[in-house]
Parts: structure tokens; C-alpha cells; sequence
């Protein structure tokens, strides 16, 4: 019989044999897994019960590569600590039964809040309170999760992406999704705010507008100053879910389970545990166009368990007429536009190592102005005097081609490895002249920095034996 436990030990946990014991089955379970042979054939191979085999995968399934260890009775060893204190006191030796059964009679929850504490208690057993919004896009949930998928970007190496979704809470539509590369930050929540907010270009996704209220955590990408700003100008509020207690955002992570379960294991590039079952061949465009196809064709239109209205037609109601920004412009001023001071020179607005021209800019020289940009396009920015809308200003460099602060970034990068080359080589040129040289040009080669050995022998002129 198989031993029990509440669940499966991370990885971490696993002892060097526990480790060696999960490899072991995986390699049975291998070619089923890389799809070479069937389930039936590779436990005959490997000589072990097809019930087993198909056990195994299960546990893997969910647990990954610690779901293969044999598990640890929750109640292990515990039959002998009593025994132990009976025979300290004199008392009869209680049988593992007796033992077993009052175990079985304890209160789960009074052994989990004596055990595990009360933070774990609050978890599993606290009574919350499911609120639903009264009426369409008076309350937004907005949260992110890493995929379980792997894709290619754009240098066809395989990454783990991101899904931001906002959900309304009376309907359970999806307003919003962004996918995404690299971690969750303030521009990845604004874009997906944009989606949400605004008018889709498919008519089958009509839900937008502006909430009144965003409920988020408390991750830094969601509590920026910028976000606050949006709020102030849109007329909503942000609202923030207990610290470690996600279970009000719980109509957002049912939709991720979704996502996970529903989507992913027909693609390509899906993992299992943490290894993909096929090789991963969609790009990031490509995950995105399959998400809101299911979202539009599938999660949106289908009746819900709780509200039992497909999301769609609750949204819609009587006859619900969403609250708009004024143009598509002022909201990505809003959203998108991230906001800095700055002074006109005579040559223009500097900015990012880029020069900014505008004939408009002439009367302005020597005054403080604001700058409005789009991180993902630093070609143009748009300037802002006294609050009012001055003119858009364009690096004469870059007017035709779209230019990112990650251009900027790697650009800068890529100067300074020239300036430490150039560096280098005039020290390796003057090293030659010096006592030790070899040493020293030795060091230049390792290094973009000469060390402090390297400085002092730089200073070894005649004049300094004196």
C-alpha cells in the first residue's frame, strides 16, 4: 500500500536518495512522456505494473519531478513518540490502532492552527465572504501569472511568458489580457489596461469602459505613483487586497486555471512539471491571438457556474452603457505617456541621450517644459507647457524607425565595451615600457577595469624609486 501525506515535498526537500528514487521512475516514465511509445509498452519494458506506471504519471502530472518520491505517512513515527512517553509513565503500550484512531478523531482545523499557525489556519478554514459586484464594471480584478508553456522570442530562444487579465467581477467577462516577456511592470499593467478600457477591434468583445474600482495587490506593478495618477485622471479607485491574502482576486485565478488547463496542453511548447511535453514553437503574437480566440469564442460566451449567465450577456444587462475616456489619444496620454521635466535648450529637448526638435520649440528656449513618452518608442515625445498641449518633438536621428529604452540600454552598453577596449589596449601599449609588464597586460585582458596591483604599477616611473 502506498504511503499517504497532504501533499508532495518541493524538490528542495528531497533527500539525495529521494532524488535518485524520483529519477529512477522518471526514466520509466520517459518515453511515454516524449511520446515515442505508449503508456502499456513502456511499463512492460521496464518490467512494472501498468497501474503503478499510470500512478506515477499522475503524481508527476501535478507534483513535477517531487510528486515520483515515495510520500511520508502524516502520522509517522508518531506511534512511537507515544509509545515512549507510556513507558516513561508507567502506562499500558497503546496499539498503533488506538493511536491511529484518535488521530483520525482530531479536528483538522485545530490541528492545523496548533500545528502550522494561524496565518495557514486563515488559508484553509477561515470563512470568507464571496462578494459580487452589483451592477457591470463597478469593480476590476487585475492580476498576473507565468504561464505554463514555453515560447520563443523574438531571438527564437525558448522563454516562460506572462498573462495579465482584468476580469469584471459582476459579470466574470474578461475586459483585458495582456501576455507578455520578462517580469510584470507598470507598462505591462497600463497596456493592459488600454486593452481593457478601450474599444476592441473585434465587435464579438464589446466589454470595455472605465471601473469604478481596480482591486489589485500589492505587487510594486500595481502600486506605482503612475498608476495613482491614472486613477486620479479616470475617476476610479484603487483598491488593494490584504497583504498574503489572495483569496479576494479568486474570480481571476479561476480564470488562470483555466488558461492552464483548458489552452496550454494542446500547444506546442506546454510543460509538464517543468519539462515542455513538445517542443515550443509559438511566438509571443502568436500565444496572444490563441488566448482572446478562446476568450471571445469560449470563456466569454459560455454560461458560468456561479452567476449561471454566460459573462457576456451579464455584462451586457439591461442595456449597460460603459463610461469612455474621450479619445483613444487621452488615454494613452494617461496610461501610456510616462511623464518627466525637462528644460528646452537652444539645440532642443535632451532626453534619454537623444535630441528632440520642433520649430514650435523656438519660443520656448530656456523654459521648463514636460515631456510625455512611450517606452516602447522613444522616436517621439510629446511636450507639455504650463499643462497645455505645446507640440511633439522628434529625435531627427531616428524620426523613421522606432527606437526603446532597451535600444538605449544596449546602445550604451556597446559604447562603453568599445571605451574599456580602447582602454585596455593603450594600457596593454604603455604596460610594454614598464617593470612587470607582461603581468600587467596579462590583467587588461582579464578585465574591463585595471586593478588597484595594476594602478600602482602604472605610477612606477624612474622618478618615483627616488
Amino acid at each position: 500500500m502506498e504511503d499517504k501525506s497532504n501533499s508532495a515535498p518541493t524538490l528542495l526537500d528531497l533527500s539525495e536518495a529521494q532524488r535518485r528514487q524520483a529519477m529512477t521512475r522518471f526514466a520509466v516514465l520517459q518515453p511515454y512522456l516524449e511520446g515515442d511509445a505508449p503508456l502499456g509498452r513502456t511499463a512492460r519494458d521496464a518490467g512494472v505494473q501498468i497501474r503503478t506506471v499510470e500512478r506515477w504519471l499522475t503524481r508527476y502530472r501535478r507534483d513535477g519531478l517531487a510528486g515520483l518520491t515515495r510520500r511520508v505517512r502524516d502520522d509517522a513515527g508518531t506511534h512511537r513518540r507515544v509509545t515512549k512517553v507510556a513507558k516513561a509513565q508507567g502506562a499500558p503500550l497503546p496499539s498503533y490502532g488506538t493511536v491511529h484512531a484518535i488521530l483520525t478523531q482530531l479536528d483538522p482545523a485545530t490541528v492545523c492552527l496548533a500545528l502550522d499557525g494561524s496565518a495557514a489556519f486563515r488559508d484553509r478554514y477561515e470563512l470568507i465572504h464571496r462578494h459580487r459586484a452589483e451592477t457591470p464594471n463597478a469593480i476590476w480584478q487585475a492580476d498576473h501569472t507565468m504561464l505554463d508553456i514555453l515560447i520563443l522570442d523574438e531571438a527564437g530562444k525558448p522563454v516562460r511568458p506572462w498573462l495579465t487579465v482584468i476580469v469584471d467581477d459582476h459579470s466574470r467577462a474578461v475586459a483585458g489580457t495582456l501576455a507578455f516577456i520578462g517580469a510584470p511592470s507598470v507598462l505591462n499593467t497600463c497596456l493592459a489596461l488600454r486593452h481593457a478600457i478601450w474599444h476592441k477591434a473585434d465587435p464579438a468583445w464589446p466589454v470595455c469602459g472605465v471601473p469604478d474600482i481596480l482591486y489589485v495587490d500589492h505587487g510594486s506593478d500595481f502600486t506605482s505613483h503612475h498608476l495613482d495618477q491614472v486613477a486620479a485622471a479616470l475617476h476610479f479607485q484603487v483598491v488593494y487586497s490584504a497583504t498574503g491574502r489572495p483569496q479576494g482576486r479568486g474570480k481571476v485565478e479561476r480564470l488562470f486555471g483555466t488558461v492552464n488547463t483548458e489552452i496550454l496542453p494542446d500547444l506546442p511548447g506546454h510543460l509538464v512539471g517543468v519539462t515542455p511535453a513538445t517542443a515550443p514553437r509559438l511566438s509571443l503574437a502568436e500565444l496572444d491571438r490563441v488566448i482572446a480566440t478562446f476568450i471571445v469564442g469560449t470563456y466569454n460566451t459560455r454560461v458560468h457556474s456561479e452567476t449561471d449567465q454566460a459573462p457576456l450577456d451579464a455584462w451586457r444587462g439591461q442595456g449597460f452603457l460603459p463610461r469612455l475616456p474621450d479619445s483613444l489619444e487621452e488615454l494613452d496620454l494617461l496610461l501610456i505617456m510616462h511623464a518627466k521635466p525637462r528644460v528646452v535648450q537652444r539645440d532642443g529637448i535632451h532626453f534619454e541621450g537623444l535630441r528632440y526638435i520642433s520649430p514650435t520649440l523656438a519660443s520656448h528656449v530656456r523654459e521648463p517644459i514636460t515631456i510625455r513618452y512611450d517606452p516602447r518608442d522613444l522616436s517621439e515625445i510629446r511636450v507639455f507647457h504650463r499643462n497645455q498641449f505645446l507640440c511633439r518633438a522628434v529625435s531627427e536621428e531616428h524620426a523613421a524607425k522606432t527606437v526603446t529604452l532597451k535600444d538605449i540600454a544596449a546602445a550604451r552598453r556597446a559604447h562603453r565595451r568599445a571605451l574599456r577596449t580602447a582602454i585596455n589596449e593603450c594600457v596593454a601599449r604603455v604596460a610594454d615600457f614598464l617593470p612587470g609588464h607582461a603581468d600587467l597586460a596579462q590583467q587588461t585582458t582579464t578585465t574591463n577595469r585595471p586593478t588597484r596591483a595594476g594602478r600602482v604599477k602604472l605610477r612606477l616611473y624612474e622618478e618615483d624609486d627616488r
